[in-house]
């Protein structure tokens, strides 16, 4: 016979909550940057357990909440499977001389002083293409960290570039995840969700970009024309560069625009990237192979050590070692241990209905349109924090609140972009999230070092925000609609 179960106390829910933080900050006080390799991910086991314990008190079995730690961990499967694609993506792209030749040329088209500007619009272009901001960081976004690293600009600051366009279009293409998901949640249909969020997307952009130039002009990075010229040299000298090399990338980029499943684009775009290190860089194959005998063996082994394990190529520059290197799938899995950790916090956490009553509770604060929206946006970003995953964060306050702001009469799409200001964007500025550590291990900066550059991540909710409290293009529902509903 199953026991009985009751309701959480507000002081109980929080208790896994605050275990969570004062441990994660006292962790991260002590390993600073290294709290990733592993301490950050015992902590959030540790929450798991206390989290257990609190609902064994009210009621749950373990294997309920084994249950729920189950269904948490499934749901991020698909994007596990990515970033073990995604490392073997990288190695094989840094051998056959794709992502030499993007900083090769970059270096050759970008300047010091509009390059953040020109990262966050060629991110953002990519981005809406392909609908995923994933797939813009694990392409194009390693490509920029490159070329801005050779031009002497922080990678806190490029990263944050890369990311605000990533974002961007992630939230405005009507083939990402995230976009459709928002209006589903909150019951409209997606180009109403898509034109009534770009009131607020828009301005957080344009703001984003000034800012980008700003910071641009006014540095300007330390890079020279002839420390540019000594690394086109070493570049040149290691790897065939040409314009074939670009068929891979340009060919990932039609696969996903043509709504082909991130994962087959993804593994197609990484093989092809084997199969042109074979072609057009055998001598590298060989050096990163470090083994003799038939060109077969040789070729296998080195592309073989490219997909699962970590790769440099070596060149007569320093600068340019550090941008020849991949950690392959083995790079991938302190991530994965992290996403893992989180997940299991999460499934527990909801399981027990903890975060279901933390919400309820500001839900209860909530007295007009201003903070309604403000509510939305709190509890979008503490499902982000509590529950490390972006689609939680959109699905759960999308439930919660589809109720109130129809009794309210507030048109469906007021929440779907909130949600989207809110819950999509700022996932990526929280370290033990599935989107801060899957972009913190791509981009190879960690998510202190670029979140306060994530310019349009970080206005994006206060822009939602500001239109709130000010009652500008807030829709109201028109009595018929409210009927309908």
């Amino acid at each position: 016979m199953d026991k009985e179960k009751r309701q959480p106390s507000l002081i109980e829910a929080f208790i896994p909550i605050i275990f969570l933080i004062i441990l994660l900050s006292f962790n991260v006080s002590i390993f600073g940057d290294d709290a990733l390799s592993g301490s950050n991910q015992i902590v959030l086991i540790l929450s798991t357990a206390v989290a257990a314990v609190v609902a064994g008190r009210l009621g749950y079995s373990w294997n309920e909440l084994q249950e729920g730690i189950v269904k948490s961990i499934s749901s991020a499967m698909t994007s596990l499977l990515i970033l073990l694609l995604i490392g073997s993506l990288a190695g094989t792209w840094l051998i056959s001389g794709i992502v030499p030749a993007m900083i090769y040329y970059g270096l050759q088209i970008l300047s010091p002083g509009i390059f953040l500007f020109a990262a966050c619009v060629v991110c953002a272009i990519v981005s809406i293409a392909t609908g995923s901001s994933w797939t813009t960081a694990a392409t194009i976004g390693i490509a920029l960290i490159g070329i801005g690293k050779a031009l002497g600009i922080s990678e806190g600051l490029i990263a944050g570039a890369i990311l605000s366009g990533a974002y961007f279009g992630d939230k405005m293409s009507p083939l990402s995840d995230t976009t459709n998901l928002a209006p589903a949640m909150a019951g409209t249909d997606l180009f109403t969700h898509i034109r009534y969020m770009a009131y607020t997307t828009f301005p957080s952009i344009t703001i984003s970009l000034i800012l980008f130039l700003i910071i641009g002009f006014s540095s300007g990075g330390e890079g020279t024309i002839s420390n540019t010229q000594v690394m086109l040299d070493a570049i040149s000298s290691k790897f065939n560069i040409n314009g074939l090399l670009f068929i891979v990338p340009i060919t990932v980029v039609v696969l996903i625009v043509r709504k082909v499943p991130a994962i087959p684009a993804l593994l197609i775009g990484t093989l092809l990237g084997g199969v042109f290190a074979i072609i057009f860089q055998p001598e590298v194959v060989r050096e990163v192979a470090g083994i003799s005998g038939s060109t077969l063996d040789v070729m296998f082994v080195g592309v073989m050590k490219a997909l699962y394990g970590s790769v440099a190529v070596s060149t007569d520059n320093d600068m340019v070692n550090e941008l020849l290197s991949s950690g392959g799938m083995y790079g991938m899995l302190g991530t994965i241990w992290l996403i893992l950790s989180a997940m299991s916090f999460g499934g527990v956490m909801e399981k027990a209905g903890l975060l279901k009553r933390i919400a309820s509770a500001v839900i209860s604060l909530v007295n007009s349109t201003g903070s309604l929206v403000a509510s939305t946006v709190g509890t979008c970003v503490f499902f982000n924090i509590t529950a490390s995953d972006q689609y939680l964060a959109i699905v759960v306050p999308g439930r919660m609140y589809a109720d109130i702001y129809r009794d309210r009469e507030l048109a469906p799409e007021n929440l779907s972009r909130t949600l989207e200001d809110s819950g999509t964007v700022t996932s990526v500025l929280i370290p033990w999230n599935t989107c801060g550590a899957y972009h913190s291990t791509v981009l190879g900066v960690s998510t202190l070092a670029y979140a306060p550059y994530c310019f349009f991540n970080i206005i994006s909710p206060f822009m939602t925000m500001l239109f709130a409290y000010l009652g500008l293009k807030i829709r109201h529902l028109r009595s018929a609609e409210k009927v309908a509903a």
